[in-house]
């Protein structure tokens, strides 16, 4: 009977554990998903954007056609500045506008996913909407592609769930075993109880050793309870069979200990919401955070990969360091900045690279950073120095390497996301600068060097 109670509260347990692992994955695959998702959109907008252009440069040329040739789409669409359709692919001839939704007010450019477009009923595309300027007024060019399904592709989707296949095998498998092995030494207790009891004593339970404190308990108290049995037996032969009554007693009140042992068992199965899940959810919590940091990362990369508009004016980098440098840091900033280094470029992005390589040397300066600006043989200069441990020659391109974390910034700072250093020095690229490392007497020095404003 025991050992069918072990097993059924085995089955429940590992029941109940895979049922939980099944809920924590569905919860994890759909955020995984849905950035998967997106990602994959807006990829694919790039390339819808890319094969758009040469509608684009017909119409700057003044060369457009009523009918269109495009190649690779599922249909482009060209509108004039008043509102009217004056070129199309075959298969969108003769229909009105797509859609009024995209680009929104203010936007050159908009990328969405419509389903049921006019002449296109029961179909979903992905719609990117261009806009080109020309004298007489912005032109719309509206270009289509297959649309994006939920689950991104057939691979993807078998993928997460082999993934959550074998996690709910594991935790049935992992389950089972360790409440076999916890039930164990209570099912030897209680069997080697019933032999005393029908053989008349003379038998001690072997104590467990590293194992719950309460069962343990439960095994020294029986042997004492033995013991004190034994010795009244030899003491007292007339009083044997009080004495085996006392044994009788005894197994009924050790009984209760193992029962009250599996009712709390079982309320923690019946209670769910009484069990420890704040720890599983902070743990949760921290990964989005460097996904939603690597994602938030990898966009950025992608818009400095694919060449995005960027903001093009003269920007004082002695006042940028100035200000970005006035953030709160755990760590002694000394500026050495002259205010008239004039370069030109986007100021939202070069206070990003300045950011990046700040925190890059806040997590490995030991005390104090340095960050000096100034004119030097023609170039705008930034320098970054920290007084900490620095990098070996032979890693000092390494680290500029996408999702490249050396050893020593693990130990430092574990939730990194190794594409800070990148993105700085795709910054710097787009800038027309470079961004390296170079030698200094102590800690990392990073330089970045930029042509200074046209004058």
């Amino acid at each position: 009977m025991n050992r069918r109670v072990g097993r059924s509260l085995r089955v429940r347990l590992a029941l109940f554990a895979s049922i939980a692992m099944l809920l924590l994955s569905i919860v994890v695959n759909a955020i995984v998903m849905y950035s998967v998702h997106n990602q994959t959109v807006e990829a694919q907008a790039h390339q819808v954007f890319g094969k758009a252009v040469p509608v684009l440069l017909t119409i700057k040329r003044g060369r457009l056609t009523e009918v269109l040739d495009v190649r690779d789409l599922d249909g482009v669409q060209v509108v004039d500045p008043s509102g009217r359709v004056t070129a199309a692919t075959p298969n969108l001839a003769g229909l009105p506008r797509l859609t009024k939704a995209i680009p929104l007010p203010g936007q050159a450019n908009g990328v969405a996913e419509f389903c049921d477009l006019p002449g296109l009923p029961g179909e979903c595309h992905l719609v990117i909407a261009m806009s080109a300027y020309q004298p007489d007024g912005a032109w719309l060019i509206y270009a289509l592609a297959p649309d994006v399904p939920w689950y991104v592709s057939l691979q993807v989707l078998a993928f997460q769930l082999g993934v959550t296949t074998i996690l709910i095998m594991l935790a049935w498998f992992g389950v089972s075993r360790v409440v076999a092995q916890t039930l164990a030494p209570v099912n030897s207790i209680t069997r080697h109880l019933a032999e005393i009891t029908a053989d008349g004593g003379g038998m001690r339970m072997a104590v467990p050793e590293n194992l719950d404190d309460e069962i343990r308990t439960l095994a020294e108290t029986a042997n004492q309870t033995l013991e004190r049995l034994e010795t009244a037996m030899a003491k007292q032969d007339a009083a044997m069979e009080q004495q085996r009554r006392f044994a009788g007693d005894a197994s009924h009140d050790l009984r209760s200990p193992i029962t009250a042992m599996r009712t709390q068992v079982e309320e923690a199965m019946l209670h769910p919401e009484q069990a420890d899940w704040p720890a599983t959810a902070a743990a949760l919590m921290a990964s989005l955070d460097r996904l939603q940091a690597i994602v938030t990362d990898l966009l950025t990369l992608t818009k400095l990969d694919t060449g995005a508009p960027a903001v093009h004016e003269p920007v004082n980098l002695g006042e940028l360091v100035a200000t970005e440098t006035r953030r709160p840091s755990t760590k002694r900033i000394v500026t050495r900045v002259q205010i008239g280094v004039i370069v030109t470029g986007d100021r939202l992005r070069l206070a990003r690279l300045v950011t990046n390589l700040l925190d890059n040397a806040e997590r490995h300066a030991e005390s104090q950073i340095t960050v000096t600006v100034r004119q030097q043989d023609d170039r705008a200069v930034l320098e970054v120095l920290d007084d900490g441990a620095g990098i070996a020659p032979d890693q000092w391109e390494t680290v500029f390497q996408r999702f490249t974390r050396l050893d020593a910034s693990r130990n430092i700072d574990a939730g990194g996301t190794g594409l800070g250093l990148t993105i700085a020095r795709e910054i710097a690229e787009s800038h027309g600068g470079t961004l390296t490392i170079e030698p200094s007497d102590r800690g990392a020095r990073f330089v970045l060097r930029m042509p200074p404003a046209e004058r």
